[in-house]
């Protein structure tokens, strides 16, 4: 057993609530932009007075709408600013937030909505809405519906006015005196329910995390403590384009209040590089896959303007060079000169992409892997992996910006403690660790010991107390020799490649270790048009043994990472990429194995039949 902490940077105030820091804000900084709001195609600042005011507003109609200390509220939205100004009025009318991802399917909705036993809903969109009211005979709490767009986007716009519910809800409340909301803003204290976020659902339905304000004080106030040079107030900002129902966009979005730096938000990934390159923040916010595609669109750039052996040096120097970073002679002079010829060529172009400002980026939900980590830091651009689950208000631990340590998902968060058990398990103890499952209480038990949160994931710290993530308890596969494999590690590589979408390693029981996989459709035309191969339909190119050549090399750098007996002798390609819609991911982008195992039963038969 092994164990490690670091001393908390942050104290958490005893009878605090996070509506407090909206309220200092407007106090100690009146006139700073604390929020960039696009609007009529054109980014706008609002300042901390202005910010507080419409979440007063807003609180004030929920208040005049019966909504009670403690109620539960939905809030069914894609990522924009009314996300972030509808969860502070919910918290400043003493309610609890319950979010609901925009994609859920009515059956999610009925179970999140009626087990956390809401009393009203905010969606988007006249889908989402229809999507409630097609459950609502289920839901006998629910008492309110408010559609945040009642002018939905016409054509070529991004998003509605959202001035549907804000704007209902601002007129409902105008009787509602200033007394009045900031009393029931203070009602809550630090131990007091802050949101319900239910877990994504890789298996079974999804629980419930109760999460308190003490859990996000403890982890905001912690991280914007040690990252303190990407949190400066009036300097620092950050575009949130993850959901703000998972946990992660959420920490995001209340650090950046916390510091507090401007939050901006764009609800399209398909005109994200535009909004980088027009809100130019300092800070970005990613998963893993959002990085993968930056280079693997690059280099598919460059392979398409016969710059592809340019590129690829350039890459192998920016490696090279973030290695020598970790040494103590550091970077030669020839790597220097070279560094500072490729970083006017190439470097300099791949950081305008991401809005030109951004030194850094923190990363979670899967490991980025080693070689985009040292390509990243190498071009001036360091991603900053860290570790976490709902149940620890997202991050855990992340490495610091000073001392990343690429490879690792970091140290743990200030006033935490990260032990990794006698069989591997990490298990993590902290002030920002959930409460419970809401409604669950053998979940609770089940989880919860003296303290201790056990993860199901496993892990190793290092002597300075830097944790890497090996594997899931569960998803261990035992072979029919005895080998026992952890999937993770060989999955990850793979996936890294331009064309590789999906990796699932399968084998549990079997003679050896095979896998499935889903091809990028997004960079398969690209493949295609490189390779003299447009005239190929889909069905065409994924049996194509160029193709399939291509992926033998993906899983066969995936093999060097891990002994003969783990390694992926077989694999199969499917007709289609793994989505959400098709039940095979969940929102947070994690596999649901059972799933496909069940519905690709005959594929990985075939790995072993054949």
């Amino acid at each position: 057993m092994r164990e490690f902490s670091l001393p908390a940077l942050y104290e958490v105030p005893a009878d605090g609530n996070l509506t407090d820091l909206i309220r200092r804000n407007a106090a100690q900084h009146p006139d700073l932009p604390v929020v960039g709001r696009k609007r009529n195609g054109r980014w706008e600042d609002l300042t901390a007075a202005e910010f507080l005011a419409e979440v007063r507003a807003a609180a004030k109609g929920l208040i005049a709408a019966g909504i009670e200390p403690g109620d539960r509220v939905g809030l069914m939205s894609r990522t924009r600013y009314e996300w972030t100004l509808l969860d502070f009025a919910i918290w400043s009318a003493g309610a609890v937030t319950v979010p609901v991802y925009e994609t859920s399917s009515p059956e999610q909705i009925s179970w999140i909505l009626g087990d956390s036993g809401a009393t009203a809903c905010l969606v988007e969109t006249a889908a989402h809405a229809a999507a409630v009211d097609s459950v609502r005979d289920r839901l006998p709490s629910l008492a309110h519906v408010w559609q945040i767009d009642e002018d939905e986007p016409g054509d070529g716009q991004q998003e509605g006015s959202g001035q549907g519910a804000v704007a209902r809800l601002t007129e409902q409340g105008a009787s509602i005196s200033d007394t009045t909301v900031e009393d029931r803003s203070s009602v809550a204290d630090a131990d007091s329910p802050a949101t319900i976020v239910y877990t994504s659902g890789t298996t079974g339905r999804p629980k419930g995390c109760v999460l308190t304000h003490r859990s996000f004080f403890a982890e905001c106030g912690n991280v914007v403590e040690r990252l303190r040079p990407m949190f400066r107030p009036g300097e620092g900002s950050v575009l949130l384009f993850l959901p703000v129902a998972h946990v992660f966009g959420r920490l995001v979005q209340v650090a950046a209040v916390m510091a507090p730096i401007k939050l901006g938000h764009v609800s399209d990934l398909k005109t994200l590089t535009d909004e980088l390159g027009a809100f130019r923040p300092t800070m970005v916010l990613g998963v893993p896959r959002v990085f993968e595609k930056v280079f693997n669109a690059a280099r598919a750039q460059a392979v398409a303007g016969g710059k592809g052996g340019i590129f690829d040096k350039a890459a192998a120097v920016a490696g090279a060079y973030s290695r020598a970073l970790d040494t103590s002679a550091g970077p030669s002079l020839g790597l220097r000169l070279k560094h500072k010829v490729f970083d006017k060529l190439v470097y300099s172009k791949l950081r305008a992409v991401l809005g030109g400002r951004a030194t850094h980026a923190i990363s979670g939900g899967a490991p980025l892997g080693a070689h985009l980590g040292h390509f990243f830091r190498g071009i001036g651009f360091t991603v900053l992996e860290g570790y976490g689950l709902t149940e620890s208000c997202a991050a855990t631990a992340f490495n610091p910006y000073d001392r990343p340590k690429i490879g690792t998902v970091g140290q743990p968060l200030p006033g935490s403690v990260i032990r990794i058990d006698d069989d591997g398990e990490v298990l993590l103890h902290g002030e920002h660790l959930f409460t419970g499952y809401w409604n669950n209480q053998q979940a609770t038990d089940d989880a919860l010991s003296d303290g201790w949160f056990h993860t199901g994931d496993l892990g190793s710290l290092d002597v300075d107390g830097y944790l890497s993530i090996t594997g899931r308890k569960k998803e261990i596969l035992v072979t029919a020799a005895g080998k026992n494999v952890a999937p993770a590690v060989i999955e990850d590589r793979i996936r890294s490649h331009a064309l590789v979408a999906e990796c699932m390693v399968v084998g549990d029981g079997r003679p050896f270790i095979g896998a499935l996989l889903t091809v990028d459709e997004e960079f398969l035309p690209r493949w295609a048009a490189e390779h003299g191969k447009t005239g190929l339909s889909h069905a065409e190119l994924l049996a194509d043994d160029e193709l399939h050549a291509a992926l033998q090399r993906a899983v066969d750098d995936g093999n060097t990472l891990v002994s003969r007996a783990e390694s992926v002798r077989k694999f199969r390609v499917l007709d289609h990429q793994f989505t959400e819609e098709s039940g095979h991911i969940t929102p947070s982008l994690k596999l649901k194995r059972a799933v496909v195992a069940k519905d690709f039963a005959d594929e990985i038969e075939a790995i072993y039949s054949a």
